[in-house]
């Protein structure tokens, strides 16, 4: 028996364990669980050899790259961008603008995608004057075969926190449509809205939406353009 098998075993015990007291709450869930008559493990405590088995085929199929996997590999590159950001309460007020670089990057053979942003970004100062700010951001992009969604977070160096999101994809129209929640202060949460519109090969946009008091408003417009 191999060291990756020695690994794997104990992980694969645990799931057959808990699997029946999960399978009515979580029924949508691709990896369909057996039923509790053929995947309780026998008294010992120990899964059979067919059940480690089953489960076995099933983590290895869903380990797989796919079509959705060639879609984000197809935004993989070095981008220019323009960002608009509408941050007035004030909806006919102007958006600041400002420039950067944003670099994805495939890590694991093309089941994750690194983003990785720099530039600047107008920002209020202490005397309440816009000024540029340097602006770093990173997120990790994914496909998710258990769940069969989009999955996504960001991170960046004017915040402390996570924001984790997943989505869709409309072929029809090539665009991407995550949501998530943000929380910018404490108690104060907010659902938003991703979409990312793939334009070609070398351009697509990303908006940003914000639930304000119920009523969505759109706070920001990206649009990249591959770097030659």
């Amino acid at each position: 028996m191999n060291t990756l098998l020695r690994s794997i075993i104990p992980l694969l015990a645990g799931v057959l364990v808990t699997i029946p007291l999960f399978a009515q709450e979580k029924s949508t869930s691709p990896l369909t669980a057996p039923s509790p008559a053929t995947s309780q493990p026998p008294a010992s405590g120990q899964p059979s050899a067919a059940d480690m088995q089953k489960m076995m085929g099933q983590m290895m199929e869903l380990s797989k790259l796919n079509e959705n996997h060639k879609l984000l590999a197809g935004l993989a590159g070095t981008w220019s961008y323009t960002v608009k950001m509408w941050m007035s309460p004030d909806p006919a007020a102007p958006p600041s603008e400002s420039k950067g670089t944003a670099v994805r990057k495939p890590i694991m053979n093309g089941r994750y995608f690194t983003m990785d942003v720099s530039g600047k970004m107008q920002m209020p100062g202490p005397d309440g004057k816009m000024k540029d700010m340097e602006f770093k951001g990173t997120s990790i992009e994914a496909y998710d075969n258990v769940k069969q969604k989009f999955v996504s977070t960001w991170a960046d160096n004017m915040s402390t926190g996570i924001m984790m999101s997943e989505g869709t994809y409309d072929p029809a129209t090539k665009t991407f449509t995550y949501t998530g929640e943000m929380e910018m202060m404490p108690g104060m949460k907010s659902k938003v809205r991703e979409v990312v519109k793939i334009t070609d090969s070398n351009h697509h946009a990303f908006e940003f939406y914000e639930d304000r008091g119920g009523q969505e408003a759109k706070t920001m417009e990206i649009n990249y353009t591959r770097k030659k």
